[in-house]
């Protein structure tokens, strides 16, 4: 009994200083590594990032100041730290290369977070898809499609090709063609077109509405018609513009001729 106290205070006098010293490093250590984490997420907060980014970004900064923290407890012990550095860099390096796929998707993921190129409800074209945003995740984003199919795009995709963003603007413009007969007053046929614009207190005064002829074609004058809205009743005004223009014609005597290739088709018939 009394060899093993003897030893104990060898132990003790030989590495208790370390032991202590190692416990101190890991108390404090920790005490900041929870405090940047917070300051971290507070500033992050304070930018508007994200929720789900701040909380990982927070919890990133605070494994890797342990990581940092524990090395420095080795060292102190007088463990051999410089092949454990080398052990973690390479297998850093081996799960970077497996995963760099993912990697690049959350990078790309961060981005979209913080410049915020398109946020959830935002009608947008990008990665190849077109649909409603319906979340910004960290690895991929999914869109909602006009026929209601969803679509999980990685986020390197979209931010590796251009984004269309057709909401962020708050207003869209209607573009439409609108084609009469060579016969028609063409000054008459401008004035209904406008007048039947502003009927729709949906299209807006400003931007004024541009009425325009585009084209002489084979079979029609074609009128470029292109009223603004907003974004969220694009298709309405152009569907319902469409089918008040064509009552309206009727009404003013206004002629709106085949297409030539439907012509053909009705004399073949």
């Amino acid at each position: 009994m009394d060899e093993i106290w003897v030893k104990l205070q060898d132990f003790a006098a030989e590495y208790g200083l370390q032991v202590l010293g190692a416990i101190i490093i890991f108390l404090v250590g920790r005490w900041i590594a929870k405090v940047l984490r917070n300051l971290v997420r507070r500033l992050m907060k304070k930018a508007k990032v994200d929720l789900v980014l701040v909380s990982f970004v927070g919890q990133l900064v605070y494994v890797v100041l342990m990581v940092f923290i524990i090395i420095a407890i080795l060292n102190n012990l007088g463990v051999a730290t410089t092949s454990f550095i080398a052990v973690v860099g390479a297998a850093g390096l081996a799960v970077g290369l497996a995963l760099q796929g993912s990697l690049a998707n959350f990078a790309a993921g961060v981005l979209l977070i913080i410049f915020r190129p398109l946020r959830v409800g935002d009608f947008v074209e990008g990665g190849g898809q077109t649909g409603t945003v319906e979340e910004v995740g960290i690895f991929t984003t999914q869109l909602v499609t006009p026929d209601n199919r969803l679509v999980t795009v990685p986020n390197a995709k979209l931010t590796g090709d251009n984004i269309v963003n057709y909401t962020e603007r708050g207003t869209r413009r209607v573009d439409l063609v609108v084609g009469v007969s060579y016969g028609d007053d063409l000054k008459k046929v401008k004035k209904v077109i406008a007048d039947q614009l502003s009927k729709d207190d949906r299209i807006l005064a400003e931007p004024a509405p541009t009425i325009g002829v585009v084209e002489l074609g084979d079979s029609s004058i074609n009128f470029a018609v292109r009223p603004w809205c907003d974004a969220t009743e694009y298709w309405n005004v152009h569907f319902d513009t469409l089918e008040a223009l064509k009552t309206r014609f009727d009404k003013e005597d206004i002629s709106i001729p085949f297409p030539q290739h439907d012509v053909h088709m009705i004399e073949k018939s």
